[in-house]
């Protein structure tokens, strides 16, 4: 696993949400080339990448094998331990229920996503999934998250 370094220095004017987010998108596009559902996730610690991951499921065979499933697994693998206090995840699209209790149980500080899920989204079905001092931001390139995802599925039908 390659670690990445932000720092002021990238970009003076990147904001830190929109220089991950490109991390995620990357992800997502690693994800397409494989012809699996183009979601990418990152988390940072400390103002660097510490994990990275995008979807598997074809892959794997595997329902379970998303991107934000991949990304914590890491991220706990290099840290040491289970919870993810003081890390961030950025990812594509808005987690499913079963992303979201698992990023529950990591205690995660903060989610950035980027396009919401209007069928399968946490927000829609278990809002209250998450541990109540996790930092929800959304929208962040949404429109390009947005159309990585509806041009993948344009193509399949």
């Amino acid at each position: 696993m390659s670690i990445s370094y932000y720092s002021e220095d990238d970009s003076k004017d990147i904001n830190p949400d929109v220089y991950f987010m490109k991390q995620a998108l990357a992800e997502a596009k690693r994800a397409g080339e494989r012809d699996e559902v183009p979601i990418g996730a990152v988390i940072v610690c400390q103002g660097r990448i510490i994990a990275r991951g995008h979807n598997l499921t074809e892959t794997l065979i595997d329902v379970t094998a998303h991107a934000e499933m991949q990304a914590i697994t890491a991220a706990a693998q290099f840290l040491g331990g289970k919870y993810l206090t003081d890390c961030s995840l950025y990812v594509t699209v808005e987690p499913c229920v079963m992303c979201a209790g698992a990023l529950g149980w990591s205690q995660i500080t903060r989610i950035v996503y980027g396009t919401s899920d209007e069928k399968r989204g946490f927000m829609r079905f278990a809002p209250n999934a998450l541990h109540p001092k996790t930092e929800i931001v959304s929208g962040v390139l949404e429109e390009e998250c947005s159309k990585l995802i509806k041009d993948f599925f344009k193509k399949k039908r």
